[in-house]
């Protein structure tokens, strides 16, 4: 559950949200592409790249002077694993509020 806290955590910030969606759309990409029109400077960039980094939700590696970043997919599997753990509840949840509605839409007005 602390792992799962820590990676909600790290995407709630929206300039974090915003990078792993671009590499989830991108695949793998140079730091610098990161930077690109999100108005931060490469120091801010690093900071949110290594929040998702230590949350599990991005990895880094080298390649020659270059820090290439890509979607680290089980990290992204622990949010899908928990969504889906709550399926039952929702579907439960839903079916209540259609019994419900039914019985109001069946009343005399």
């Amino acid at each position: 559950m602390n792992t799962l806290l820590t990676t909600f955590s790290a995407l709630s910030d929206a300039t974090r949200f915003s990078i792993v969606e671009q590499l989830m759309q991108d695949g793998e990409l140079p730091a610098g592409d990161l930077i690109d029109g999100r108005g931060m400077s490469g120091a801010a960039i690093s900071r949110h790249l290594k929040v998702l980094r230590e949350a599990g939700l991005v990895q880094q590696r080298i390649q020659g002077s270059q820090r290439m970043y890509s979607v680290q997919p089980d990290g992204l599997r622990a949010i899908a694993e928990w969504t889906i753990s709550k399926r039952e509840f929702w579907e439960n949840s839903l079916d209540r509020l259609n019994a419900l509605i039914e019985r109001e839409n069946s009343w005399p007005n």
